[in-house]
Parts: structure tokens; sequence; C-alpha cells
């Protein structure tokens, strides 16, 4: 990719988040720290989707960088993918809460507010223009898939994302951490699957377009 395709990828993705930052379209973006845009490689083959912030992301405007964040720094590496070399947003720019006790909980976004965002979410992927998604967790899948998509019977599948672009799901990393024992051995099993799966798609050579064949004039 070129300087100047990824200066103007970058400076585009600046004012992006820019407009995001002002953005008040739901209440979470009045009760949270900072917006979290996304961050990562401009010209990434692969964006990661998550559903939405967490504290540690609130705090720091920044996503996955919390122990679900670090998960998915080494499963990106297991398959040779720095994470600087990838995007890495979610599906709701803003931390989704809830309060209890006088504190505020995380929670999954509920379907407005992820339709609120969207638009966010579009241009980001038209932005950079990766070869594949990746999406974590079942909010996330949803936000592509519909509400009917399962995460326990479909991940692992792969469906036709935004443009046509290959998009697989599997587990979130804060699901992995919530596992124990015999549980966590099957669930990484098959999360480290569906990256293997993500690797190969990624190592298929991107097909060039075939040329428009024009009959000729044989007798002009």
């Amino acid at each position: 990719m070129s300087l100047a395709v990824r200066s103007a990828r970058e400076r585009r993705l600046a004012h992006a988040s820019a407009i995001v930052e002002r953005c008040r379209k739901c209440a979470i973006g009045s009760t949270r720290t900072q917006s979290v845009y996304g961050e990562g490689d401009p010209c990434a083959d692969l964006m990661v989707v998550g559903e939405g912030p967490g504290e540690t992301e609130d705090r720091l405007g920044r996503p996955f960088v919390g122990r679900a964040g670090e998960l998915l720094d080494r499963m990106l590496l297991a398959i040779d993918l720095p994470r600087e070399s990838v995007f890495i947003c979610n599906t709701v720019k803003c931390r989704p809460t809830l309060e209890e006790g006088g504190k505020l909980r995380n929670r999954a976004p509920e379907p407005a507010e992820m339709a609120n965002c969207r638009p966010y979410l579009d241009e980001q992927i038209e932005i950079v223009s990766p070869r594949v998604i990746l999406a974590l967790g079942a909010p996330a899948a949803r936000s592509f898939m519909g509400p009917k998509f399962s995460i326990s019977k479909q991940r692992g599948l792969w469906f036709e994302g935004p443009g046509g672009i290959p998009l697989l799901a599997t587990f979130h990393p804060a699901y992995l951490l919530r596992q124990t024992g015999g549980e966590l051995t099957a669930v990484k099993r098959l999360v480290w699957g569906d990256l293997k799966a993500v690797r190969s798609k990624l190592d298929e050579r991107p097909q060039a377009p075939t040329p428009e064949i024009v009959q000729p004039d044989l007798f002009g």
C-alpha cells in the first residue's frame, strides 16, 4: 500500500474519530469517560470487531487493553499477526453500563445503541477495506448476521460480511477468561481452530480482477 493511500486513510479515520468523540446519540455517550473509536493499521488485512469497550478501555480510550485485550494480543500473535498489524474496534464506541450498588457495571450493547453506532463501524470498514473480518462474541456477530446467529453453533463458519468481505465469528476473549478446567481446554481448541481458519484465509492470494474480453472487429 502506498504512503499516499495510508496517509489518506489515517486522515479519514482521525476525522471520523473526532466526530465519534462528539456523538451523544445514546445515553452512554454522556456516561462514558471517553469514546473508544478503534486503532491499528489503516491498511490492515484483518479487522477485529468486539462488542463494546469495558472499564479499562473507557478510561484509556483504546479498544481491548484490559485482560481480554492481553489475551487477544496473544491470540493474534499465535497466527503471526502483531496487534499493530490489524485494525481493532467495537460495534459501539462508548462503554455500555448499568448502575448496580452505586457503581457502573459493564453490559452488552443494546440493539438501538449498535444501530446508532453502525454508520461509524461501516465507515471504518469502508476506509480500512480489510480482506477478512473477525467478530468476537455473540453481540458482535449478531450485528453482522442478525439476531438469530448462534455463537455456539455458527462460530467458525464463513459468512459474507459488508461489501462481500469474508467474516468469521469466534468466542470473545473475555469468555475464555471465565472458563476453567476441561471447559477451558475445549473452548481454547475451538478458538484455535477459528484462528487458523483466519490465517488460512489471509494466506490465500487475492484474485486479480478478470479483464473484460472485447470481441475484436474482425471484419471492420
